[in-house]
């Protein structure tokens, strides 16, 4: 798997840039439940974004409660209007947490990337895994899913999202579902290194960080 991952990330590598910038479609994680816009991930990978693109922007458009179904409906419209070169999906945990269908989950992910990719854009999944509260089968069949859709559609992706924070109780907030403020630069690191290939190597003017 993870040679694949490499593999999906490093073909992008010669691109050109993602004029249109970044979409973030995503749930509460992408949306920094509890936290104020600038304390989020998602502000901190803008930050990281301008030091290579300077002025592309990123368009978070996570809502909290979020299901992968709810972000299917919405991605057209959001495409329309932001007209994105990179559109990273940061979904799921909700479906988990509701019971929902894995096989429901699967579609809705596929749909969404290809509905991206069919408005030019380039696509970053990123994973999510749930607490054991449906069993096992279910559990590893939820984890499944991202795995199977990013390797079906060759896409970039990160396997889990809060791998290392989840499980952490110091960068949780006190629901155990949500990262705090201290957990959202260790989640802008682990998404960066994805991203960065995806908005074309022209952008890069010197920055280190990888």
């Amino acid at each position: 798997m993870l040679s694949f991952v490499l593999a999906s990330v490093l073909s992008c590598v010669a691109l050109p840039a993602a004029a249109g910038g970044v979409l973030v479609l995503g749930d509460s994680i992408g949306a920094g439940y509890g936290l104020p816009p600038e304390a989020g991930w998602v502000h901190a990978l803008g930050e990281r974004l301008d030091t290579v693109c300077p002025g592309m922007p990123v368009h978070n458009a996570s809502v909290s409660g979020e299901t992968s179904a709810g972000g299917r409906r919405r991605l057209p419209e959001l495409l329309d209007r932001h007209e994105p070169g990179v559109v990273v999906i940061e979904l799921g945990g909700n479906d988990g947490l509701r019971g929902l269908p894995v096989a429901e989950l699967r579609a809705n992910l596929a749909a969404i990337v290809e509905t991206a990719r069919a408005a030019g854009a380039r696509v970053l999944l990123l994973g999510m895994r749930i607490p054991p509260n449906y069993g096992p089968a279910y559990t590893e069949s939820f984890a499944a899913a991202f795995d199977t859709v990013a390797e079906a559609a060759s896409v970039a992706y990160v396997p889990f999202l809060l791998e290392g924070i989840a499980l952490d109780e110091s960068l949780m907030q006190a629901d155990g579902i949500h990262p705090n403020a201290a957990a959202q630069p260790a989640i802008a690191a682990k998404v960066w290194p994805a991203l960065k290939p995806l908005v074309g190597s022209q952008c890069d003017n010197g920055d280190e960080e990888g």
